[in-house]
């Protein structure tokens, strides 16, 4: 780690120099509005996923996240975006529908958004919100719409105790009226009958049994009036509330809800795959796999997967906004100035302390030797490392790798760096196996890739493994 100011590390000697410098870089920024801060743009709007395709095919529409603390439905949505693959009919799914309350673990922070469907006044913060999704539920291609909730207890049709009878809402698929009339799927009941009796084949406990809720809303239900699934209803869509049980852990919930949209699924006859075993433990780890972030065209990447606390000296720059792209939909950055959050869905991931300095858009591709394999790595891309790598030397640019100690030297290409070579602390990952590679022109930031130095013997070193973000409409 070369010990000098301005090369996007931090370390020995260099923490004066980053003092100073930061410090000087955030007067400067003070006195010039054209160099302010980024917030992270991120903009915490909701995102649409279509998978599938044929116009004529059934369409299916699951929207998670409606409110902000009920991690069940809006894990369940995001695992379809990321590791299910629809091979006949369609599944559209927004799993952060009220994002900004997800990342804030509220259920609400403007209110109950779930109650704002029959009328909402434009000053309403979350106005232009609910009108979108609004319009996507009345998007002709719609068969059926599904709202994911966590509810509490244990619904049951007659009383039990105080966690199980008709005043609680956890395992039940809920309708508000039993038929629609000419509406497509608008036998509502039978419909949800059948879905429940193929999810009750499936239970991992005789407790977690569904049953179907009738709220009867048109009779005078006038909590239920406002909700998203009788606006649905209103407008002559098929549309269920989802519910799995707050007595259960996330992976738990998850597990029913992805039970419960793959029996709709089997009922509409839309075929699909996933990436994983459906119990609870494979959706934990699904949950729970590998996140990757990336910002400012893909200059900065980050593996996010265990990562520590703080990530500081953060290359940013005050002149482009932060577009963030990131490998699952709930992943976002909060925060401007000095001080961001990213935060996967209700839990935080790390903070980032930025190290604010000039990007330079000119490298295309940085030449690596891994494993005594050659590579040509994009920025924003991580190399596998089993035993060594070493960056190749490029006219005008130098590179930087954040943790490596190699005093006096200002570029540290051309050096063959094993893992022993590098100060653990400062890794971006808790286990010490994951190390930034920064390359700059001159004083100014050119982009980065990440080394991996994790054992993973199915993984060929000589293949690139590049990041590509699931794509949102």
């Amino acid at each position: 780690m070369t010990i000098q100011p301005g090369n996007g590390a931090a370390g020995n000697g260099r923490y004066y120099f980053m003092w100073l410098y930061s410090g000087l870089m955030l007067c400067l920024l003070i006195l010039l509005p054209s160099m302010a801060m980024p917030a992270a743009t991120s903009n915490l709007d909701f995102t649409l996923h279509k998978q599938g395709g044929g116009l004529s095919a059934p369409t299916l529409l699951i929207i998670g996240g409606i409110q902000g603390d009920e991690p069940g439905g809006f894990n369940a949505a995001s695992l379809l975006v990321t590791d299910y693959q629809i091979d006949y009919g369609n599944v559209w799914v927004v799993p952060n529908l009220n994002f900004e309350s997800i990342v804030h673990r509220s259920r609400g922070l403007h209110g109950d958004m779930n109650r704002k469907f029959l009328d909402l006044a434009e000053e309403d913060p979350e106005y232009d919100t609910v009108q979108k999704i609004k319009n996507i539920i009345l998007n002709s291609q719609i068969d059926i719409v599904l709202n994911l909730h966590d509810g509490s207890g244990y619904y049951r049709p007659r009383h039990q105790d105080s966690l199980r009878g008709p005043h609680r809402w956890g395992q039940s698929l809920i309708i508000d009226q039993a038929e629609l009339g000419d509406a497509r799927y608008g036998n509502l009941s039978e419909t949800g009958e059948r879905v429940i009796r193929r999810v009750n084949q499936r239970l991992l406990d005789p407790e977690h049994r569904y049953h179907l809720k009738n709220t009867r809303t048109r009779n005078g239900d006038r909590e239920m009036e406002k909700t998203l699934t009788y606006f649905a209803v209103r407008n002559n869509k098929a549309a269920f509330g989802v519910e799995a049980s707050k007595s259960l852990n996330t992976e738990f919930r998850a597990f029913y809800h992805l039970n419960v949209i793959e029996a709709f699924m089997q009922e509409m006859g839309i075929e699909y795959r996933r990436d994983f075993a459906l119990d609870p433990a494979h959706v934990k780890q699904a949950i729970e796999k590998e996140l990757y972030l990336a910002m400012f065209n893909k200059r900065l990447f980050l593996d996010m997967t265990n990562a520590r606390d703080w990530l500081r000296y953060v290359p940013m720059t005050p002149r482009q906004p932060m577009q963030v792209e990131a490998s699952n939909p709930l992943l976002a950055v909060v925060g401007s100035g000095r001080h961001y959050k990213v935060r996967y869905g209700n839990r935080g991931v790390t903070n980032l302390h930025p190290e604010f300095m000039e990007f330079d858009e000119s490298l295309k591709y940085i030449p690596v030797l891994v494993d005594d394999r050659y590579k040509l790595v994009r920025p924003g891309e991580k190399i596998r490392v089993r035993s060594k790598f070493m960056v190749i030397p490029q006219e005008d640019y130098r590179v930087n790798i954040i943790g490596y100690v190699h005093d006096g030297v200002d570029d540290e290409a051309g050096v063959f760096i094993s893992h022993e070579n590098f100060m653990p602390r400062f890794s971006i990952d808790r286990k010490a196996r994951k190390f930034r590679v920064e390359v700059y022109r001159g004083d100014k930031f050119s982009g980065m890739i990440l080394a991996d130095f994790t054992q993973q013997p199915s993984v060929d070193a000589g293949v690139d493994l590049a990041y590509y973000p699931p794509q949102a409409d």
